[in-house]
């Protein structure tokens, strides 16, 4: 019998988990979870009988780890993958590894196994925006778009005083790293939420240093905003834009969710609003609901430049969409086209 609900298999070696996130997944009326394995083998035999919509998938497990499961079935069989990962310094780095080799969104899994069913909700979240994601398409763009496209210079001039703010969720990641292995050393500060749970983002900046030609940090409350880098919000938390005189820097701080999610990307966007006005430039990339979007009609309000990644590019044209339909945004494009839109709108602001 058809059914709309969406399709989820459950791959982890515990049998508690595997529980529990059936039973948790369970209460929500539109996601049905079809089955469950203890490791890849089961997993592959029950991806070819049942046919699910999202696979919820964990890094540490015996006969084969799910990392080399991630590539075989973005290989022979893409789906949408969540990665489920423990809130370790080499489970974060894992989890990166994953995101680039074409995992849809990564959930930290508490080390306390009766814990678990606390993130039943934000587990069904990523599902929901797991399941919209056309995965066969992104394996196409990484084909098609093949090795890092190395930094170009660009002569910025007074550019000290400007910021640009990101925001982001599903395929965020790897939208964040195509633009910033973009960006010049000169660029202005830049201010980037990434909805990602807590221990991920300083492994996210880490990598996105290694890679780019600015400085990339996950921020610290107090830390300034400064020409060369790019300061990440961390996990768990909500980061604001300050002004100290001249001087820019940002606010780390707790607080409640916001469209269920910290960090948010509406709390950054309403700060850089205020406190940069017009001498900032918010970006909006992929990703499910509705945050940034009210954040970016602040900018825009403000005679802040706006920018939108558009739907072809998205692997979920969510946030994006959101944006233009509040009449949020001034350019709507590629997320190939992002870098040079920004360094338009800079030299135009510079003039």
């Amino acid at each position: 019998m058809k059914t709309d609900r969406i399709r989820v298999l459950v791959v982890d070696d515990s049998a508690v988990v595997r529980k529990v996130f059936t039973e948790e997944l369970s209460r929500e009326k539109d996601i049905e979870v079809v089955g469950t394995a203890p490791d890849p083998y089961v997993a592959r035999d029950k991806i070819v009988q049942l046919k699910p919509d999202v696979i919820t998938l964990d890094i540490e497990m015996p006969r084969m780890d799910g990392l080399t499961f991630l590539r075989k079935i973005m290989k022979f069989f893409p789906l949408p993958v969540i990665i489920v990962s423990s809130l370790t310094k080499s489970g974060s780095e894992t989890a990166m590894d994953a995101l680039s080799y074409g995992a849809v969104d990564v959930l930290a899994k508490p080390s306390v196994s009766y814990s678990v069913g606390d993130m039943g909700l934000q587990l069904a979240d990523k599902i929901r925006a797991a399941a919209r994601v056309n995965v066969r398409g992104m394996v196409v763009k990484k084909r098609d778009t093949g090795s890092v496209v190395k930094p170009r210079s660009l002569a910025l001039s007074a550019t000290t005083n400007k910021i640009v703010a990101i925001g982001a969720s599903t395929g965020g990641t790897e939208a964040i790293k195509d633009i910033l292995t973009r960006f010049p050393k000169n660029m202005p500060g830049m201010v980037i939420a990434q909805h990602m749970p807590a221990k991920f983002t300083a492994s996210f900046a880490k990598r996105l240093d290694a890679m780019c030609a600015i400085k990339v940090k996950e921020a610290k409350d107090g830390d300034s905003v400064t020409k060369g880098q790019a300061l990440i919000a961390p996990g768990n938390y909500h980061m604001l834009l300050a002004r100290s005189g001249a001087r820019y820097y940002v606010r780390v701080k707790d607080g409640p969710l916001v469209h269920h999610q910290r960090p948010a990307v509406d709390v950054l966007f309403k700060s850089v609003a205020k406190y940069a006005g017009a001498n900032a430039i918010g970006i909006i990339l992929t990703g499910m609901g509705a945050d940034g979007a009210a954040g970016l009609l602040k900018m825009k309000e403000a005679k802040a430049r706006t920018i939108a990644q558009d739907k072809d590019s998205c692997v979920v044209f969510g946030m994006p969409k959101k944006a233009i339909e509040l009449g949020a945004v001034d350019r709507v494009t590629s997320l190939k086209d992002i870098p040079k839109v920004c360094f338009d709108m800079l030299q135009g602001m510079s003039s």
